[in-house]
């Protein structure tokens, strides 16, 4: 489904490049119509009880009462914060600032931060980065940022150049110079190449790194925008080619038309040389849907199948196929949506079961439809089999080259690529492609032109390379391996299970020295996600390896469920109103830690961003005497109100709704923001979120921190004012975030 699908190096929290910052995750930023609330960034972490070490922020503000059970639409006397939901009201920006003020006069001079910023802002700006390659137009594309080109460049080169040791590069297009240039605050979001010549492409640009974007037409020829190309203003929009002189957009085509979610529902054909009040409806949902999105899936052999994705909610879709008499629905289970074309085959992912042509296929499987059968008759389609899950295995991405299926799977956390070739009479054949066990593997890009394609291979301690594979022989080679950016040879990793409170055994794995004592006095930063079906894999983290591990300090990667660590069913098991279970999760690994006597609450600091800053929320108020450290980044936290602020109606499918009274008095019991008690002992935490944040929002964050100052609870609290659903727009904004993260971590947990 496209508001789930997921690309290895694009994670919303992470720069533009690999080896440049800790994410738990290779596969957490999504590009989709309605994307999750975001992806986890493993840096630092947060706990409570010993001495704190770190001066209060405070804020003089009175505290109404709050009341968990109202109707989440509270009004100012049952939520004095209820203001600083608005980003840029001038008030909330004063308060803002006022904060930011407070906190960097603490977490700044501290002796400790110049040089985290230095070392930080050295590995974010290294020109000897591995530059993530997309194969276009039979060369090699890039986006790269650096300390000369802050907004970035797009530039190319040819395969032959960029697998040598020094590329010679090409600039497409100089994001730096066009904002100069428009006095804009432009923040590169992407690039959609009409295939197959690959000569124009609608260039993606946000306003300070939201996620509303501008799109214009742009020639890679003459590398100018064209002059009376296509052009879309500013708005959450989704946008695929239909034809050379037409495209299929979903926008806000008249003031209103958004879903509940703050998403269209409606998408239009726009005509080259006609304005945009021209264009011709083509499908309309319903404003209670999440979102409505066209895209196109092309194969090798010049077919392409025009899909529009109506998402009904969150993870469940219906599906409209493009046929010689107009639009018809796929007849297939809303949990399943098609990701790729091969060889005419639609390639569909399952995360329910589905019965159809007499076979039952199990979630979390990959089937094919032959086009034209499910175009000639999409209400009775005939799946066939491409590949079924094995015990402990899960799908992880699903890529197309010319002629094969690039599938990335895990196998008890463990990364495996597999390529599947068209089989006589509808079935596949498949074959492993030789890559070294214990590592993260993800496919960078793949190539509909040929049969090769890029993928990448990491691990906590093995810097990230890049290998190119033929898809069809299955040799890959190495052409790229990142210089280590710490020392790795005093380290080890395990894989442990912790027990949590129903029986499950939950996988964690730990990074820690070889000689670790097990004394209880280790600091430690314990990491997780849990949710949205987004798996946490071990990575490179060159910032944490440099700021943490070389240390001699201990991290820890959570596998707990509300993920897709081993499919479907462990991200379902932690759903709505049995979500407490991620959270028990989580508290065991941290409980496992301790009774190993790995590390202390004094020693043990927690970390996690978005719905990992939920997380870390519920945490921070269920069980404020296990940790010592607290990073909550770009979090929701009021989960009465989170249907009304940013992106947050669209993800009631994950958390629930306070209009279903069950679901309602749940999420009171467990919404941070709700349950933070004068008197109790928590430990400080250090809360960061963005200005720019138009996905989850930087009220969540910024109401949270009010009322702790309100309750007279010590915190930090930081807002970058640019960045988006992220740790900041440029690399210099990204390495003061680690920094000043890095420097909590140590003032909490070492001092």
């Amino acid at each position: 489904m496209i508001r789930i699908a997921v690309l290895a190096w694009t994670i919303a929290l992470l720069p533009p490049a690999f080896g440049v910052a800790q994410t738990a995750t290779a596969a957490q930023a999504l590009q989709t119509a309605t994307p999750a609330p975001g992806a986890s960034v493993p840096a630092q972490s947060s706990a409570p009880q010993a001495a704190p070490s770190l001066s209060p922020v405070e804020t003089a503000s009175p505290l109404a009462p709050s009341v968990p059970g109202g109707s989440g639409q509270p009004p100012a006397a049952l939520d004095p914060f209820i203001w600083l939901e608005d980003p840029n009201s001038p008030r909330a920006l004063a308060w803002v600032r006022a904060q930011n003020a407070k906190s960097l006069a603490i977490l700044e001079r501290d002796p400790h931060y110049a040089l985290f910023y230095a070392q930080a802002l050295k590995l974010v700006e290294a020109k000897d980065r591995i530059p993530v390659p997309e194969f276009m137009g039979g060369n090699v594309f890039n986006f790269w940022q650096d300390a000369h080109h802050v907004r970035g460049i797009w530039r190319e080169t040819t395969l032959t150049s960029y697998r040598s040791a020094a590329p010679r590069w090409t600039t497409v297009l100089d994001v730096d110079a066009l904002a100069k240039s428009e006095h804009a605050n432009w923040v590169w979001k992407g690039a959609d190449c009409r295939w197959p010549r690959d000569d124009r492409c609608l260039v993606s640009l946000s306003d300070g790194g939201e996620d509303a974007t501008t799109v214009r037409e742009f020639d890679i020829a003459t590398r100018r925008f064209v002059p009376g190309g296509f052009f879309l203003p500013h708005g959450k929009q989704d946008v695929s080619w239909f034809s050379d002189d037409a495209l299929l957009v979903s926008r806000e085509w008249k003031a209103g038309e958004l879903t509940t979610s703050g998403y269209p529902f409606i998408v239009e054909r726009v005509t080259r040389g006609r304005p945009l009040a021209a264009a011709t409806e083509v499908f309309r949902g319903k404003r209670s849907d999440v979102d409505v999105a066209p895209y196109l899936l092309r194969d090798g052999q010049g077919d392409k199948c025009v899909l529009i994705d109506r998402g009904v909610s969150f993870f469940n879709s219906d599906y409209y196929v493009m046929a010689p008499g107009g639009l018809r629905r796929l007849n297939m289970p809303e949990k399943a949506g098609p990701e790729a074309l091969v060889a005419n085959r639609l390639i569909v992912r399952l995360n329910e079961n589905w019965n159809a042509g007499g076979d039952r296929f199990r979630q979390g499987s990959l089937v094919s439809l032959d086009l034209r059968a499910a175009t000639a008759d999409p209400q009775h389609l005939k799946p066939r089999l491409v590949y079924a899950p094995g015990p402990r295995e899960a799908l992880q991405e699903v890529s197309a080259t010319k002629s094969r299926l690039l599938v990335t799977i895990l196998y008890n956390v463990r990364g495996r690529a597999l390529a599947f070739a068209p089989a006589p009479g509808g079935g596949w054949t498949r074959e492993a492609l030789a890559l070294p066990d214990y590592a993260t593997v993800s496919v960078v890009d793949a190539n509909l032109h040929g049969d090769d394609a890029f993928l990448s291979l990491s691990g906590f301690l093995t810097p990230p390379s890049l290998t190119l594979a033929d898809a069809v022989r299955g040799t890959p080679v190495t052409v790229k391996t990142l210089p280590a950016r710490f020392d790795a040879s005093k380290d080890v990793v395990e894989q442990r299970q912790a027990r949590s409170t129903d029986g499950t055994l939950i996988p964690y794995f730990i990074v820690h020295p070889k000689h670790m004592r097990y004394d209880g006095s280790n600091p430690t930063i314990l990491n997780a996600y849990g949710g949205f079906q987004i798996s946490s894999t071990p990575f490179y983290g060159s910032v944490l390896g440099k700021l943490w591990l070389d240390r001699s300090e201990v991290f820890v990667l959570a596998n707990i469920r509300g993920g897709g660590e081993f499919g479907p069913a462990w991200h379902e098991a932690g759903l709505k109103t049995h979500r407490q279970i991620v959270y028990d999760d989580f508290a065991a690994v941290a409980k496992d830690l301790i009774r190993r006597k790995i590390t202390s609450p004094r020693r043990l600091g927690i970390q996690g961003g978005s719905n990992g800053g939920l997380l870390m929320g519920v945490e921070f108020t269920q069980h404020p005497e296990l940790f010592n450290a607290v990073d909550i980044q770009v979090p929701l936290l009021d989960m009465l109100r989170y249907e009304k602020i940013a992106a947050g109606a669209s993800w009631v499918g994950e958390y629930g709704s306070v209009s279903n009274p069950k679901e309602r008095a749940f999420l009171a019991k467990i919404s941070p923001y709700n349950n933070l008690r004068r008197g109790v002992q928590y430990p400080m935490p250090f809360v960061w979120t963005t200005t720019k944040d138009d996905r989850v929002g930087p009220g969540h964050a910024r109401k949270f921190a009010a009322k702790m100052a309100a309750l007279g609870i010590p915190y930090l609290f930081y807002e970058v004012i640019e960045g988006g659903h992220g740790s900041g727009a440029n690399l210099p904004e990204i390495a003061k975030t680690n920094a000043l993260e890095f420097t909590y971590f140590t003032r909490q947990l070492m001092e």
